[in-house]
């Protein structure tokens, strides 16, 4: 039986997001064996939207793929890469006639083919895009048998349509992990049919901060209800995500171990 060992790393919150990806991800690819790894990136330009600048930083850390969400068009100049790089993705269920792709099978230095599927939810966030369910079906349609390991990153807010979508995928694919919330759940498991599942493998950045913003200015917005421009926090960074254990040659997940993995260099967490 052949093996394939993938990280899915979740939503790098700006520079110091960025940094800590960039020193720890060679580390963790070097010391697990990695052979393929997805990281959500669209938070990383000053936390909110993605450069490709930042694209070249990522990739060049070590991230395979770049999946992202809502905020993927908060940076405009980012709409031309999506048409010429097609390992950044935006959400599948944007309009057909948005830039870009929301998958793509992409090879690995091991000989195996892993397909990418990034969605985005509806719940609490943008009710007229397009459902993710189908979407999924489609992108699953359209892949057909080029890729054994199929990796689903589920952008979404509600915990409930994150899990409808594990289980919703359960067997059709090797693992969905959800993005966007920041917090890292503790709900990791492999479903019945051999799909990997985590409702939110958690945030890559300050958490000294509240989902990777100041403290100070979210209370201050919270108190008051004014306006306060919500600058991205330092202090306490880690990265965030799984490690999954799949079986190259059915697309079953074997092991899913959620982690973090904190920058314990005193001066780059501001102490």
């Amino acid at each position: 039986m052949k093996e394939i060992n993938v990280l899915a790393i979740g939503d790098v919150v700006g520079k110091p997001g960025r940094l800590i990806l960039q020193k720890k991800l060679p580390e963790l690819r070097k010391a697990w064996d990695i052979h393929f790894c997805v990281v959500n990136g669209e938070n990383v330009a000053g936390g909110s939207g993605l450069t490709e600048k930042l694209v070249t930083k990522l990739l060049n850390a070590g991230a395979d793929v770049l999946t992202s969400g809502d905020h993927i068009w908060k940076r405009q100049e980012i709409a031309p890469l999506l048409d010429k790089e097609p390992r950044v993705l935006r959400p599948h269920n944007f309009s057909t006639r948005a830039a870009g792709s929301g998958f793509g099978v992409f090879e690995t230095d091991v000989g195996v083919p892993v397909a990418v599927l990034n969605v985005m939810g509806r719940l609490y966030m943008h009710p007229t895009i397009d459902c993710p369910f189908q979407a999924c079906e489609r992108a699953l349609e359209a892949l057909g048998d080029r890729a054994k390991v199929v990796i689903v990153d589920v952008h979404a807010e509600a915990t409930s349509e994150k899990q409808a979508l594990g289980w919703f995928l359960n067997g059709k694919v090797s693992a969905v992990f959800g993005t966007h919330t920041h917090v890292q759940t503790a709900d990791e498991r492999i479903l019945p049919r051999g799909t990997a599942f985590i409702t939110d493998v958690g945030m890559t950045g300050p958490h000294h901060s509240v989902i990777g913003r100041r403290v100070d200015a979210v209370l201050f917005r919270f108190l008051t209800h004014m306006y306060r421009r919500f600058d991205v926090a330092r202090g306490d960074e880690r990265m965030s995500g799984v490690r999954l254990k799949i079986d190259a040659e059915t697309g079953k997940a074997l092991e899913i171990e959620r982690f973090q993995v904190r920058d314990d260099t005193p001066e780059e967490q501001g102490a």
